[in-house]
């Protein structure tokens, strides 16, 4: 509920301070045009990385091989481009963040770290009560 509250309450503040400390250096046309030119370039460079998402994961269809890194960097396509169109610099940046291939694996990479599931095995001995 903590990080819920975080996101809607906390990253519109933070997009406001930023708005007001980078308007006031470099003026509020400029910065509205900012942040319209990195949705515009921001979208295109996501299609261009979605057709190379999908590119590769037909590739791995070809292998008959389970595209998991491509279905999760297709997800992470999606959440960047919502991210650029929604006005602000930080989610801009979080957003280019999860396009750029270099950084989406770096991340996927510390993830799945994280959350890896270390299998357990228990050890025993069986009779089976069936043979009489």
């Amino acid at each position: 509920m903590n990080s819920l509250l975080f996101f809607i309450i906390g990253i519109p503040i933070i997009e406001i301070y930023l708005f007001i400390k980078i308007g006031a250096k470099i003026g509020a046309v400029t910065t509205i045009l900012l942040i319209i030119s990195t949705a515009f370039i921001g979208l295109i460079y996501v299609k261009y990385e979605g057709f190379n998402t999908l590119r590769s994961a037909m590739s791995q269809f070809v292998k008959n091989e389970l595209p998991l890194f491509e279905i999760v960097s297709g997800a992470a396509l999606v959440i960047g481009a919502f991210l650029l169109l929604l006005p602000g610099f930080l989610t801009d940046a979080l957003g280019f963040l999860l396009v750029f291939p270099l950084t989406r694996k770096i991340i996927f990479k510390k993830v799945s770290t994280k959350y890896k599931e270390k299998s357990k095995f228990i050890d025993g001995e069986y009779k089976d009560l069936d043979d009489k």
